[in-house]
């Protein structure tokens, strides 16, 4: 393999693994326990508000370095948009003891599958000589989640937006990923499955940027797009 790349980043949820089930049913199974009184169409409604509500977010960066305190920013974060889910699609008395269960649901590696191909892809990655790492707008439990399911050890950093006070797209948080590299941007690869967080952000920052689109959804062109991880490999080649 030839190619000018020296490090791979990548996104981590929906990119080297995904929640078990989906988002909407986790919310609604569980709210069911704490009181929420489920109608036929519950699940489609939580699904939406839950879109709606976590697009409409500020970005996941808060004024603390402390770790204690940022916890404690990244728990309020998640309490404003679950509560705006479920204020569009109905409250409950018990809603507070229902989100301190839930936002633990998240942070346990059971509520989470690798895709299949992604151990596989991380080893054959590290034998090539490549240093790892991951660029995520995801909060601090995903250090637990990461080593729940065996892939922690795989990356050299982690880079997340609480702690880097940069969210993706925002350019700032791909450049202290790479600081911790000490690589240019034009020596590193990020793959993600957002065109707006992982392309856009990524190619801002000057990184070769790749989709994964394991559906096919994304018909957008000029875009470096694979349907699964280890077909990086020929592309990695192709890198120039």
């Amino acid at each position: 393999m030839s190619s000018s790349i020296r490090v791979v980043f990548f996104d981590a949820a929906d990119t080297l693994f995904h929640v078990r089930g989906s988002v909407g049913e986790i919310y609604l199974r569980h709210a069911i326990e704490f009181g929420f009184l489920q109608k036929p169409d519950s699940l489609v409604a939580i699904t939406q508000a839950f879109s709606r509500a976590f697009r409409e977010a500020p970005p996941p960066i808060f004024a603390t370095v402390d770790p204690v305190r940022l916890k404690q920013s990244e728990r309020l974060w998640w309490f404003d948009i679950v509560h705006n889910v479920f204020y569009r699609v109905g409250m409950f008395e018990r809603f507070d003891e229902f989100f301190d269960h839930v936002f633990r649901v998240f942070e346990d590696h059971g509520s989470w599958r690798l895709f299949p191909e992604t151990v596989s892809t991380l080893t054959r990655l590290k034998a090539q000589g490549l240093e790892l790492g991951i660029i995520s707008n995801f909060d601090s439990r995903l250090f637990g989640v990461l080593r729940g399911l065996g892939i922690a050890e795989a990356f050299d950093t982690i880079t997340i937006s609480s702690v880097a006070q940069a969210a993706k797209p925002a350019p700032q948080i791909f450049q202290s990923a790479l600081e911790k590299h000490a690589v240019d941007p034009e020596e590193a690869l990020h793959v993600g499955d957002s065109l707006r967080e992982d392309v856009e952000g990524g190619r801002k920052a000057g990184l070769h940027v790749a989709l994964i689109d394991r559906e096919g959804k994304e018909q957008q062109g000029d875009v470096l797009r694979i349907k699964s991880l280890d077909e990086l490999f020929p592309l990695l080649g192709r890198i120039e």
